[in-house]
């Protein structure tokens, strides 16, 4: 197995067992189970687990913002980009294996302890809110809403996954966001 096979192996396994059961609880021998990959060939991708938890919040960085990018770009008015973050925060918390935001999960676990983890926690959130505020900007609208619209959005993220999922936050999230934009009442 090339190195770049293993190192997807060992990055799909992290995901799913990382996401689904917390960090600090899989250990290196879980992730060679579930990974097919060897115990040393992981310690060669990955010489520490931090290293590997670093890399599972960069692949699954690019494609959450990828994903979420394509379903916003689907609304041809400015403002309804801005609100279709939320329905598509409320499709992501309605799926079966939701199990909150990830960026956030990892900081809980590793944020005080793990400079790596918390740094690519705090890339990922700045570059969402970097987001909206295109999103913002896109719509003529001012700058000074970015920050609120981001926290419904944080706040929707944290309420689905303690609450275990659910489009209710998304939804509560999109109405405050509408009504922050000063749009029609949503039906």
């Amino acid at each position: 197995m090339d190195s770049a096979t293993a190192r997807e192996q060992a990055l799909d396994a992290a995901e799913k067992l990382f996401y689904g059961r917390g960090v600090q609880t899989v250990g290196m021998d879980d992730l060679r189970g579930a990974s097919g990959v060897s115990l040393k060939r992981l310690y060669q991708l990955f010489p520490a687990k931090e290293q590997l938890v670093e890399a599972y919040l960069e692949r699954r960085d690019v494609r959450w913002r990828g994903q979420l990018t394509e379903y916003v770009a689907r609304q041809e008015d400015p403002r309804e980009r801005i609100l279709a973050v939320f329905d598509r925060l409320a499709e992501w918390f309605g799926e079966p294996d939701f199990r909150g935001c990830a960026w956030i999960n990892a900081y809980g676990e590793l944020g005080a302890t793990s400079e790596r983890v918390t740094r690519q926690v705090r890339s990922h959130k700045r570059a969402f809110r970097e987001y909206l505020g295109g999103l913002v900007a896109d719509a003529g609208l001012p700058e000074a809403l970015t920050g609120p619209l981001f926290l419904l959005a944080e706040g929707a993220m944290v309420t689905a996954g303690i609450d275990g999922g659910g489009a209710a936050p998304a939804r509560e999230a999109r109405e405050a966001a509408r009504l922050l934009l000063g749009g029609p009442r949503s039906s």
